[in-house]
């Protein structure tokens, strides 16, 4: 890295992003360096090592398209891929497309200041290095900060506390352990069940209940394998230009259209399909409160089914939000764990957790002895990454300062006021709210064909101006003001982190309009970009 300090770009993060953000500047033959904290490849991937995690998106669909080699040289074994199998894709696109001779691991960024005399960013790290290029790419991921547990008195307790976003990599044995679970998100849900299994006692504490479906995984068919890489062309182009994505039928009729019988034929195939095929089930599932209690209700009935005792049910069942506001979660015998005599579940609404003590976690009622506790008080998301970095652009202006009533960008891409600096699936796009890796390319592609442009036309610089960001945030809002995701404490919302702005951050007009206005834009010469 010290023979290199004047680069085209640097990237920050070596996830799915930062690989291929460095994979295609090669390809432009550009001088590129990736920075990354870790000691490996992989983004949230690499970190999220906790019991049961898995890709919530099928496999077939959760990797790159750039290359059609690489579609057919991999193999998933699974319907949804488990964090392990899906780390060892991406270290196998990084030694197959020799990535790793131009990523720096174990260097964490800290500081990226804008140099507005060259038109250059100094990249600061903790290694103490300092890097010069025109370009910086934030390639740090939606969800890898993780949130501080809101738990007093963590640093008295006598036993393990882990956080499933920062598992240890040489794992935990939880053999004949007690062991206290808080949080019930899609990292909760995922773990519940693997730790129940090996745990001698389970206690769950749950702050607000979550829908969540059936998965129906299981070991992939090679002859279905086949048939979707000879076809993958045109599936990547479908689900590019959807709404949602996914590789799941959209339904073109409303909730409240249909009679009760079609309804409920409905509800019922898409979970029996499993996963995420609830997402499009109705067109005015997320806009209309009556139709979406229709599917809130079916999931009710669901969870009544699955868990033994009525109280225990009704206290997992979701009733604060409507359903798809918070992330809709996917499950492998989530609602059957409580059917097990050694699995506890205290409903922190009606109990709530004062603090951790020495032998556990006291509540209101009472203590519960543990001797390890594991918080799955999920993440910072969206923003977090971004704003641990000391970033300066014109002006001395603070992106962290600039972001205090919430995030601003102009695409989810590009800031105004910080020239040259790009972010990969940013607050202000569907992000999130898709198949991360379709999200991942378009980005990718689209900022690099920006830098290629610039290269092209002789120009040093771009950046959005502030009525161009001003009117894309309004229309952000404005889009997510129509759908009921505002009605949830998500966080999409940014409600789950205390002191965060409460703004929906990620663009919910949908991951195909959204593409076609990204290349409107572009096609238009970069509209609503200042070219210096």
């Amino acid at each position: 890295m010290e023979r290199e300090t004047e680069l085209d770009a640097v990237v920050v993060g070596a996830g799915f992003a930062g690989l291929y953000a460095l994979h295609r500047l090669r390809g432009m033959g550009l001088r590129a360096r990736v920075l990354e904290a870790a000691d490996g490849v992989g983004g949230t991937w690499y970190w999220n090592r906790y019991p049961g995690a898995r890709c919530d998106v099928e496999s077939l669909d959760y990797q790159y398209s750039f290359s059609d080699e690489l579609l057919r040289e991999w193999r998933w074994s699974e319907r949804y891929p488990a964090q392990e199998e899906i780390l060892r894709y991406l270290r196998h696109v990084a030694d197959r497309f020799d990535l790793n001779r131009d990523i720096s691991l174990n260097t964490r960024v800290t500081a990226a200041v804008l140099d507005e005399a060259s038109s250059t960013w100094t990249v600061t790290t903790d290694t103490g290095a300092e890097l010069t290029a025109r370009h910086v790419i934030m390639a740090t991921g939606c969800l890898s900060v993780p949130k501080e547990p809101e738990a007093p008195g963590a640093d008295t307790f006598a036993g393990e506390i882990h956080h499933t976003g920062r598992w240890p990599h040489e794992g935990v044995d939880l053999t004949g352990k007690r062991v206290a679970v808080i949080g019930t998100g899609s990292s909760g849900i995922q773990s519940i069940p693997v730790i129940a299994e090996e745990a001698s006692e389970l206690t769950v504490f749950q702050r607000t209940p979550n829908f969540s479906a059936p998965a129906w995984n299981g070991p992939l068919d090679p002859e279905t394998a086949r048939e979707v890489v000879d076809g993958f062309d045109e599936r990547r182009r479908a689900i590019r230009e959807s709404v949602t994505s996914l590789h799941y039928p959209a339904n073109d009729k409303g909730a409240l259209e249909v009679s009760d019988e079609e309804r409920e034929r409905e509800l019922e195939a898409r979970y029996e399909a499993g996963g995420l095929n609830m997402v499009g089930v109705f067109t005015d599932v997320m806009i209309d409160p009556a139709a979406n209690e229709h599917v809130a209700e079916f999931f009710r009935r669901k969870i009544r089914e699955r868990v033994d005792d009525p109280a225990v049910a009704e206290a997992l069942i979701p009733r604060s939000h409507p359903w798809g506001t918070k992330r809709p979660c996917v499950d492998t015998e989530y609602y059957e764990t409580f059917n097990r005599d050694d699995v506890t579940l205290v409903d922190l609404r009606s109990e709530p957790l004062e603090e951790i003590v020495a032998e556990g976690v006291r509540t209101r009622e009472r203590t519960y002895p543990v001797d390890v506790i594991v918080f799955a008080t999920g993440f910072d998301a969206m923003t977090g990454a971004v704003n641990a970095i000391d970033i300066r652009g014109r002006d001395g202006a603070v992106l962290r300062d600039a972001w205090a009533g919430g995030p601003r960008t102009y695409l989810g891409i590009g800031l105004a006021g910080f020239p040259n600096l790009f972010l990969v699936t940013g607050p202000g796009s569907p992000s999130v709210f898709s198949n991360m890796v379709v999200s991942i390319e378009q980005h990718v592609d689209w900022i690099t064909d920006a830098i290629g442009h610039l290269r092209d036309e002789g120009l040093e610089s771009m950046e959005p101006t502030a009525e161009a960001q001003d009117a894309w945030v309004a229309h952000v809002a404005e889009v997510a003001d129509f759908t009921l995701m505002t009605q949830a404490d998500s966080w999409y919302m940014g409600a789950n982190v205390p002191g965060k702005p409460r703004v929906c951050m990620p663009y919910l007009g949908g991951v195909g309009p959204y593409a076609q206005r990204c290349r409107e834009i572009a096609d238009a010469g970069y509209e609503g970009f200042a070219l210096a």
